[in-house]
Parts: C-alpha cells; sequence; structure tokens
C-alpha cells in the first residue's frame, strides 16, 4: 500500500477498517474494505480486476463498500457494506490457491465480512472459497431454489427499478416501444435485456466482446453500436451495465436520453455529474438503490425459499425507486442525494464533530 494515503484519500467515508492481503505462494495482491456494520456483517462481492497499479484498486475498493452499505440500508436488509478486490486477470490468473489467500484474509476478520462473487468472479469460484471460509455466500443452493447465481436477481431488480424512472420520468410503467440503450452484456446486462425484449422494448447494445454483442442481435433483434457511440444515441433509457464512472465529462454532453438506469456500480464519475445531469433534464435512477437485486437474494441462504419469494422481495425496488424520486422532488435535492439521504437514517451516519 506504499504511497497511498488512506485517512485523507478523497473516498475514504468512515470506512471502519481497511486490510491489504498478500499470498507469496501465488502472488495475490488483495484489499478488503469495510465501510460500516452498524445494520449488521459487511457484506460485498470479490473484484478481480487488472486494475493499472495498487491505487486505482483502492480507490474501487473504498468506492464499492460504502455503496454496499447504502444499498444494504435502502434495501432495509441487516447488513452493513463491504468490498474485496483482486488485482489480477480474471480469464489468466484464478487458480485455487488465489481463493485460499482470499478466503483466509476474510477468516482475518472474523465475521466482519463476508464475501461473494463480484466482477470476474463466478459461483463455482465461490465454492473454492467455501472449501476455506464459512464467511461467504452466493453458492449453490436445493435445486428447486436456484444455482446460487445473483444476476439473474440483480437484473429483474434493475429492471423493475428502470420501470419505477420510467414511470417518474414519462408518466407511465411500460417499456413496450421504448428505446434502451445498454452498455455492457455481462451475466447482468444480457438477462436484463433479455427481460426488455420480452416487454416489447427497443434494444440498441454494446459491449467490449463482439460475441456478447452478436447475441444480442441474433436473439433479441438489438441493435449494435460500438462501445465509443453507445453515450450519443438517441433513446428513451440508458442503462449502464458495465463498469463505473462511466457518466463524467466526455461523456454527459452526448447523451440523448430521459433516464439513466442501469445495473453497474459508481455510474457517476463524481457527484457534481448528477447536478448536470438535472441541468438536463435526465432522471438518474441512483445505482445502488436500483441494483440491489443480487445482494438481497443472497440474503436468503440458508433459509427455506422459493424464487417467487426472492423474486417478490425484490420487485420491492420498483417502490424505493419512487419514494426516492418523490423525496427527491419533495426536498428540491437530487435522487442521489435523496437516496443517501434515506439509506443515512437507516445506518446511523454519523456527519463527525461540530463545529
Amino acid at each position: 500500500m506504499t504511497n497511498i494515503s488512506i485517512f485523507s484519500h478523497p473516498d475514504f467515508n468512515q470506512h471502519e477498517r481497511i486490510l491489504g492481503f498478500y499470498d507469496a505462494t501465488s502472488g495475490t495482491k488483495g484489499i478488503i474494505a469495510i465501510h460500516n456494520t452498524f445494520r449488521g456483517p459487511a457484506l460485498g462481492g470479490c473484484r478481480i480486476w487488472p486494475y493499472v497499479n495498487e491505487a486505482e484498486a483502492f480507490k474501487d475498493a473504498l468506492r464499492l463498500s460504502r455503496g454496499m452499505t447504502y444499498k444494504a440500508a435502502l434495501a432495509n436488509l441487516n447488513l452493513g457494506g463491504g468490498k474485496a478486490v483482486i488485482i489480477a486477470n480474471p480469464k489468466t490468473d484464478k487458480n485455487p490457491q488465489l481463493f485460499k489467500a482470499l478466503a483466509e484474509a476474510v477468516n482475518d476478520l472474523r465475521g466482519k465480512y463476508i464475501t461473494a462473487e463480484d466482477v470476474g468472479t463466478s459461483v463455482a469460484d465461490m465454492t473454492i472459497v467455501k472449501q476455506h471460509t464459512d464467511f461467504v455466500v452466493g453458492l449453490p443452493v436445493k435445486p428447486d431454489q436456484d444455482d446460487g447465481d445473483p444476476s439473474p436477481y440483480t437484473a429483474y431488480g434493475v429492471y423493475q427499478g428502470l420501470k419505477a424512472s420510467v414511470k417518474h420520468r414519462f408518466h407511465h410503467d411500460s417499456v413496450n416501444n421504448l428505446t434502451v440503450a445498454v452498455q455492457g452484456l455481462g451475466s447482468v446486462g444480457f438477462k436484463l435485456c433479455k427481460l426488455l425484449h420480452e416487454n416489447g422494448a427497443k434494444l440498441i447494445v454494446t459491449d467490449i466482446d463482439e460475441n456478447n454483442v452478436k447475441r444480442a442481435v441474433d436473439e433479441l433483434q438489438a441493435k449494435a453500436a460500438q462501445p465509443d457511440e453507445i453515450y450519443s444515441v438517441k433513446a428513451d433509457v440508458f442503462a449502464p451495465c458495465a463498469l463505473g464512472g462511466i457518466i463524467n465529462d466526455d461523456t454527459l454532453p452526448q447523451l440523448k436520453v430521459g433516464v439513466i438506469a442501469g445495473g453497474a456500480n459508481n455510474q457517476l464519475f463524481s457527484p457534481l455529474h448528477a447536478e448536470r445531469l438535472k441541468e438536463k433534464n435526465i432522471l438518474y435512477a441512483p445505482d445502488y438503490a436500483i441494483n440491489a437485486g443480487g445482494l438481497i437474494k443472497v440474503t436468503y441462504e440458508g433459509q427455506d425459499f422459493t424464487k417467487k419469494d426472492v423474486l417478490r422481495h425484490v420487485k420491492q425496488i420498483y417502490t424505493t425507486m419512487l419514494e426516492v424520486f418523490e423525496e427527491a422532488d419533495k426536498a428540491k435535492i437530487l435522487p442521489n442525494q435523496a437516496a443517501d439521504r434515506i439509506a443515512e437514517k437507516r445506518f446511523g451516519y454519523n456527519k463527525g464533530p461540530q463545529h
């Protein structure tokens, strides 16, 4: 963690604990950030990504763990927020020793952090982690429930939140004949596209993997766009489902949509971009509010439940999003500020000493 400031870092937000870990056998370098445990143990997936440097990994861990606290609180779950990030290429560097190193780091935190899958990790990876720690979720369960993959529930939650956003912005919640531009066709993005297609939406899609785009074109009658073109297409809704920071000074002026509602975390490069979206009359659905479906799903593990039980709970994201927008209108603040306000009341946010 050389040359990385912690307490003065712009993304440090009263984080309770930050653990850096290294495994000499596998060369694994990772960071676990625990943001807040007021409501319960911190839960958040493990992200494996080829970060440019340690500073970028550290920043991601701070931002993602904070987002998990707010996400859990807004979903009314008895959980706090945390995240693990590992600096590695998920296509070439994953191996059993890497996941053992992750599990040992998780064990060092003695239950204050629970891990799961995220970008670059899978249900199969978590089964390896489970061999070395009990503090892991997102695992295969009973055949009549599911295979442990939270992405269908994340996608369903995003779909419900997108419909709520459409209702607030366009005064109806049908996606039939609406044009939705989707960025990122991974496990969540493609499932979202399928739901949209089944309900009559017209799709414009992009992904860095051309095979994913071809599949969406062939199976869902989507129109393909190049990755750098997706920001400027004319659509009713833009659904970012890839990585964060994509609403920024370069992309925001290009947007020709009425709503932004997608599954990616940390979509805004900075809070200032929320104000600029409002100036452009674009309704922004706060990402941690709309993409909580997967988190909701894993809280059911270890219980006797059916898919219908989980989907019924995830469907409440529709109501939560309307609550956020109504609070924003009532208080004359931005939607992300309204979501923060609601969440902070629930997880006991301490604004610090008063002077």
